[in-house]
């Protein structure tokens, strides 16, 4: 099992801590998504001039960079350019950092007619994928806002260079947003899942977007069910903690659940069988 975590759940941390507690607490890599308030890591000196330092402070503690989460929404037409670029920025740093994806999001769609909303993504993120493509680097199409439900990724994933785009399972979103089941997203999705995030939340009386996060296995989403499907469907890739806590600053602190939530995994590894 190789676990990593985003840096959402850290965002007051400086990049030495997050080193630091990712070896101590028993992590294999970091998921960077902002550091100290900037989201656009490559414009901070730690991955721009003093890059090859971050790179050797990362590898001299035995982790990885397991992704680099961009915030490109691919619907938006009037950020093209901007997400453009930011791709390209995050592909050079997968380049530096021997790290294979980059997290985009669908983005929302509003009142925009469904099929026009597919043409568009896909538009938008071939063009990405050739620049991410040209550096080793796989863009991941995350299962969030307009583009949660399985049936609704198919349409992109089944028009798209899958050798360079592929799809990072939010294995909370589905589950708790949609009623949609982990094995239902598994047989649709399946064949182009590379990378997960876990969390877990609490249902409220309202269902859907009435829940409240919760550290890992103290909720209701079925994180051992899934588990058990990921390891018995073959899947290699990270199982990365979402704490969303720069979003959510009411969670619980990452000195509280970065530990806990690998003791949670770990426990549930040495207790799976398939």
């Amino acid at each position: 099992m190789k676990l990593s975590f985003t840096t959402l759940g850290c965002p007051e941390w400086p990049l030495d801590k997050i080193i630091a507690s990712a070896v101590e607490y028993g992590f294999d890599a970091i998921d960077f998504r902002g550091l100290t308030g900037e989201m656009n890591i490559y414009k901070l000196p730690e991955f721009s001039e003093s890059v090859q330092k971050t790179l050797s402070q990362i590898t001299d503690a035995g982790l990885h960079v397991s992704c680099f989460s961009s915030s490109v929404h691919l619907f938006s037409e009037e950020n093209f350019e901007k997400n453009i670029q930011e791709i390209t920025e995050f592909s050079k740093l997968c380049s530096i950092f021997g790290t294979r994806y980059i997290r985009v999001f669908g983005g929302k769609i509003g009142d925009v007619n469904r099929d026009t909303a597919v043409q568009r993504v896909i538009t938008h993120v071939s063009e990405m994928a050739k620049i991410a493509k040209a550096h080793g680097v796989k863009l991941l199409i995350e299962t969030h806002d307009d583009w949660i439900a399985c049936a609704d990724m198919k349409t992109v994933m089944e028009q798209v260079d899958t050798e360079a785009v592929g799809v990072l399972w939010d294995v909370h979103h589905p589950y708790r947003m949609v009623g949609e089941q982990p094995e239902d997203s598994w047989s649709v999705l399946g064949q182009w899942i590379e990378y997960t995030h876990v969390k877990d939340s609490r249902a409220g009386e309202n269902g859907g977007e009435d829940f409240q996060y919760c550290l890992t296995g103290e909720g209701d989403i079925p994180l051992k069910a899934i588990y058990q499907l990921l390891i018995r469907e073959g899947y290699q890739g990270y199982f990365t903690l979402e704490w969303e806590k720069k979003w959510h600053p009411e969670l619980d602190n990452p000195e509280i659940a970065f530990p806990q939530y690998v003791q949670y995994m770990r426990k549930l590894a040495s207790e799976v069988t398939v």
